[in-house]
């Protein structure tokens, strides 16, 4: 059974932004308007929190670091939810069920990373926006807790069209729009419990590091230090 997880190096980072448009995308996710953004309710999965890399103060380098869901091994969410909408499933991803969901928010409270989201607003997009909207993905109700899933939907149609070819997954058939679009090949997605394929190397580096690490979330989203 795979353990789907990715490594970002932040060598290779341009805080470019090409994963969170290329997530807002796949995933349908409504534009933020001002207003929304300055109450920090903005909407994304894929977000760049900014950080104080390594420097002498008083002027440390200062970086924006790319984080969706880190989709733990221990995942602090699942526990507190009242009505297990959210749930990690067997191939290790963190996931959501929309019409399951009540808005109770706990999930956000006991996610360490903030990477879960609540829909204060109706999904709407302005035309012609909203007539491309991805038909794989469902657009999810005011009122709901959302997070990223890893493109879920890719696994999906990846094992149909391997299914139908009577043969397992290949390496890179199953990519997150997010890997996908980095124009400088920072992000590598993949079986993490494979120790062939490209993300497990990386992950097993000595530049590899996991974000609070000392939580004991163990994240399945992996950074490469700068530098080395």
């Amino acid at each position: 059974m795979a353990k789907w997880g990715m490594t970002i190096d932040l060598d290779r980072c341009t805080a470019c932004q090409a994963c969170v448009t290329a997530c807002q995308v796949e995933n349908n996710l409504p534009p933020t308007g001002p207003g929304e953004a300055h109450q920090g309710r903005q909407f994304t999965w894929m977000e760049m929190i900014p950080f104080e890399g390594e420097g002498e103060r008083p002027k440390p380098i200062e970086r924006l670091l790319p984080r969706p869901c880190l989709h733990c091994d221990n995942p602090p969410c699942v526990k507190v939810c009242p009505v297990e909408a959210t749930f990690k499933n067997e191939e290790g991803i963190v996931g959501q069920i929309f019409s399951r969901c009540i808005g109770c928010r706990y999930c956000t409270t006991a996610c360490p990373y903030t990477a879960r989201y609540f829909n204060w607003h109706k999904p709407e997009w302005p035309e012609p926006m909203g007539q491309y909207l991805n038909p794989d993905v469902s657009v999810r109700p005011k009122g709901v807790v959302e997070k990223c899933t890893f493109c879920h939907h890719r696994l999906q149609n990846a094992r149909d069209q391997a299914r139908a070819e009577n043969r397992p997954i290949r390496e890179g058939e199953y990519t997150p729009a997010c890997v996908e679009a980095c124009p400088t090949q920072a992000m590598v997605f993949g079986d993490l419990s494979n120790p062939h394929t490209e993300v497990s190397t990386l992950a097993h580096s000595r530049r590899a590091y996991k974000l609070l690490e000392d939580l004991g979330t163990e994240p399945k989203v992996i950074y490469l230090r700068e530098g080395e």
